[in-house]
C-alpha cells in the first residue's frame, strides 16, 4: 500500500525560525561577560546538539556557572529576543498554513528547552501545532532517535508516515534512526547527500505535494550539481 503523508515533524531553529544567530550571540555575551574568547567555530561547533553540550562547552573553557545556570542565561536571552516577534523563515509560515489547511498534524522537534519552543509554537498559524518535544522533556537528545520518535508517538502515527524537516547533520541522523522520510534544508552547518535523504536550499521550494512526494519514497535533491 503506497504511504501518504500523515504529519510532519519539524525541526526549530535554523529550520522555522532564524534563531541559530541569537543562541550564537547569547554564547559570545555569556563568554565575554567573563572575558573568554568564544569563536564562530566553537559556537558552530554545538549548532543542532542537545543545551547540555553547549553550556558544558562554555563551562570547559571557563564561564563560572554550573550547565543549568548556563542555559537559563541563554534561554533567557534567546526569549527575550522573541518578544517583537518571531524571526520565520522564508516559507515557513506559509507552509505551515497550507499544511494546517490540508489537515496533516505538525509536531515540533527541537533541542531548545520549552520556554522557547512554546515561544515559537504559540506564534505560529492557530492550530499548527499538534504537539511540541523540547530538549528538555527527552532523556535522549539528538542524534539519538528518542525525539522523533516521541514526536510521531505524540501524534498518533507512525515514523514512516511523517516527512522530518531539518537543517542539521546530527538532527537528521535523529529522524532518520526513528524511520523518518527526510527532508533537510539548508542551514548553517551544511547536511551531506545521502540515499533516501531530500534536500533543499529553502522551504520557499517546499509545498504539501512535495512533502507527500517525499514520503512516498522519492528524492527531491535541489542542491546537487
Amino acid at each position: 500500500m503506497e504511504r501518504r503523508l500523515r504529519g510532519v515533524l519539524w525541526d526549530m531553529d535554523g529550520t522555522l525560525v532564524n534563531t541559530e544567530p541569537r543562541w550564537i550571540e547569547g554564547q559570545k555575551l555569556l563568554a565575554s561577560e567573563f572575558d573568554i574568547l568564544w569563536k564562530d567555530e566553537d559556537a558552530l561547533s554545538t549548532v543542532g546538539k542537545p543545551m547540555p553540550v553547549s553550556a558544558a562547552l562554555l563551562r570547559e573553557r571557563g564561564v563560572p556557572l554550573t550547565v543549568e545556570q548556563i542555559i537559563e542565561r541563554q534561554l533567557a536571552h534567546v526569549v527575550a529576543s522573541l518578544a517583537d516577534g518571531i524571526p520565520w523563515l522564508p516559507g515557513a509560515h506559509d507552509l505551515l498554513m497550507a499544511l494546517r489547511d490540508a489537515g496533516v498534524p505538525c509536531a515540533l522537534v527541537t533541542m531548545a528547552y520549552r520556554p522557547v519552543a512554546e515561544r515559537v509554537a504559540a506564534g505560529a498559524p492557530e492550530g499548527t501545532f499538534a504537539a511540541v518535544v523540547a530538549g528538555d522533556g527527552v532523556a535522549h537528545g539528538k542524534p539519538h532517535p528518542e525525539p522523533y520518535l516521541t514526536g510521531a508517538g505524540r501524534i498518533g502515527l507512525d515514523p514512516a508516515d511523517c516527512v522530518a524537516v531539518e537543517d542539521t547533520l546530527n538532527g537528521t541522523l535523529s529522524a532518520e534512526a526513528a524511520g523518518c522520510a527526510m527532508l533537510t534544508v539548508r542551514g548553517v552547518t551544511p547536511v551531506p547527500a545521502a540515499p533516501g535523504r531530500s534536500r533543499v536550499a529553502s522551504l520557499t521550494e517546499v509545498s504539501p505535494e512535495v512533502l507527500g512526494r517525499i514520503v512516498r519514497g522519492e528524492v527531491i535533491d535541489t542542491l546537487m550539481g
